[in-house]
């Protein structure tokens, strides 16, 4: 069985906006915040060389529906 969250997913996607992996660290998810976080500010520092800049975005993006698509199995 499959718990779909509501208002701390849509909560958790907002923080991701604003700062890649800070949805993941919201949810608990530690390793998943460290990584995104770390990925797209990366890819964003070497923005000046466009294709990181794009990576850096689908990245972001990913961070985003990533948090917002968050479900826990709940076993009976």
């Amino acid at each position: 069985m499959t718990k779909q969250g509501s208002g701390g997913n849509v909560l958790a996607a907002i923080c991701s906006f604003l700062i890649p992996g800070l949805g993941q660290l919201v949810q608990g998810r530690a390793l998943a915040a460290f990584l995104f976080f770390v990925i797209v500010s990366i890819n964003y520092f070497f923005a000046a060389l466009i294709i990181p800049a794009v990576v850096g975005g689908v990245i972001h993006l990913w961070s985003i529906l990533d948090a917002a698509k968050f479900s826990i199995e709940i076993r009976d």
